[in-house]
C-alpha cells in the first residue's frame, strides 16, 4: 500500500520558518518526480514547487512565494521537504505532497498538513 504522509505543519508566527516533510512508504521516491501543492480556504489548489527524481531540476512557483520556499529531497530517506521562510499570513493553507512516477503512469497524494500563520 502506497502512502505519502506529510508532517511539520501547525500554528506559526509571521516571519518565522517551517520545514514540512513528506515521507513515502510502498514506493521508492527516487523513481518519482515530487511536488508540493497548497490549498488556501476558498481557493484552488496551486503548485508551490516541484523537484525531479534525481534532483537535477527544481522549480518553485516564484509568482506566489517570492524566493522564500525551498524544495529538497533525500531519496535515501524516501522523504521530500519544503522549507518556508519569512512566513506570511497568506501562506496559511493545507500543504499537500504529490508523487508522479517518472513514466507518468502513477500519481499519489498525501492527506495534507495544515499550516496556519497567525499573530
Amino acid at each position: 500500500q502506497v502512502q505519502l504522509v506529510e508532517s511539520g505543519g501547525g500554528l506559526m508566527q509571521p516571519g518565522g520558518s517551517v520545514r514540512l516533510s513528506c515521507s513515502a512508504s510502498g514506493i521508492m521516491l527516487r523513481m518519482y518526480d515530487m511536488a508540493w501543492f497548497r490549498q488556501a480556504p476558498g481557493k484552488q489548489r496551486e503548485l508551490v514547487a516541484n523537484i525531479a527524481s534525481y534532483e537535477m531540476i527544481k522549480y518553485v512557483n516564484s509568482e506566489n512565494v517570492e524566493g522564500r520556499f525551498t524544495i529538497s529531497r533525500d531519496n535515501a530517506k524516501n522523504t521530500v521537504y519544503l522549507e518556508i521562510n519569512s512566513l506570511k499570513l497568506e501562506d496559511t493553507a493545507v500543504y499537500y505532497c504529490n508523487a508522479v512516477h517518472i513514466s507518468g503512469q502513477n500519481t499519489y497524494w498525501g492527506q495534507g498538513t495544515q499550516v496556519t500563520v497567525s499573530s
